[in-house]
């Protein structure tokens, strides 16, 4: 009782639970020796900023303070305002990631989140376009590229490439042009944890990549351009949110089709590899998973693959 009058009366400031040197430091360590890509930092500093909120609110004002007790009711907070799983564990995640670092770092002597554990995942499987759908998606991106404006010849040549190699927007919006090999139909990527892969594509995006690099990025490019393979209108690298637009207003054409964004490529990419035969680790190295159980979710959403496998392989079939 006594330590949780001392706590409750302590103060309520969030950078008392994680000082704010104290988290870009942390920041630094993702970036720099974690090699995290930029998305994953702010995600994991704003999910402590959020812990150290919660925290304070309950009277914990010193890093040195924090319990697992206290880790449990932050998670459960969430929980009860709806949360969903997959943010529960990435939130779980950047925490222990965190006070692993603070204790190995001499800024805490224990570990107060060794004892979490880690909710299950939500069943829900990811979106994915029928073949017919992506078939559709690309004709009608190509027809519009037809009339040669620039735009419309890059966002053909986006969606091929996302749905021929299943990279991720952030991995396409980083190509320079000498990343891309035309004769071989292979493009080098830098995956998470800065982590270099070449994935191969085949002639529907070799055809439109090359009437990109021939007409539509010649038009577009300037001072702001770089070496970056994709440009945007005022030609600076193309912005992830652009491809964004673009996938959903294409999609929007499509009668029934769902309303997916450029991850519902990859998705898609890799789901019809598999329906098509392509083996799990094959599938794995394409889309840069570091783990195999990560791509495995795939299997769940290719029940026309398990039937014909069934049907080839079982004797009572």
């Amino acid at each position: 009782m006594a330590e949780g009058a001392s706590r409750a009366g302590s103060g309520h400031g969030t950078d008392s639970v994680v000082p704010a040197a104290l988290l870009a430091r942390f920041g630094d360590h993702l970036r720099h020796e974690r090699g995290r890509s930029p998305h994953t930092v702010r995600a994991y500093l704003g999910d402590l900023r959020s812990m150290a909120a919660a925290l304070a609110e309950a009277g914990v004002t010193d890093l040195a303070e924090v319990r697992v007790a206290d880790l449990r009711s932050w998670l459960a907070a969430m929980t009860g305002q709806g949360s969903s799983r997959a943010t529960l564990s990435r939130r779980l995640a950047a925490a222990r990631t965190f006070f692993r670092w603070a204790v190995r770092t001499g800024q805490l002597a224990e570990d107060p989140s060794l004892r979490l554990v880690a909710p299950g995942r939500d069943a829900s499987l990811p979106g994915v376009l029928r073949q017919s759908d992506s078939a559709g998606l690309l004709d009608l991106a190509g027809v519009r590229a037809d009339d040669q404006d620039p735009v419309h010849v890059r966002d053909r040549a986006v969606l091929e490439l996302l749905y021929a190699t299943g990279m991720r927007v952030g991995e396409l919006t980083g190509l320079d042009v000498d990343d891309v090999d035309l004769p071989e139909g292979t493009a080098r990527v830098l995956g998470k944890g800065a982590k270099e892969r070449v994935v191969p594509f085949g002639a529907p995006a070799r055809e439109a990549l090359t009437g990109w690099l021939e007409g539509g990025r010649p038009a577009l490019a300037g001072p702001r351009s770089g070496p970056a393979l994709f440009l945007g209108r005022r030609g600076g690298r193309l912005d992830q949110r652009q491809v964004r637009r673009a996938v959903h207003e294409l999609l929007g054409h499509l009668p029934d089709a769902p309303d997916l964004g450029p991850h519902g490529l990859r998705h898609s990419a890799a789901t019809h590899l598999l329906d098509g035969g392509a083996d799990l680790r094959t599938v794995q190295e394409l889309l840069g998973h570091a783990s195999l159980a990560t791509t495995q979710v795939y299997t769940h959403v290719s029940p026309e693959r398990l039937r014909r496998a069934y049907q080839q392989a079982h004797p009572r079939a």
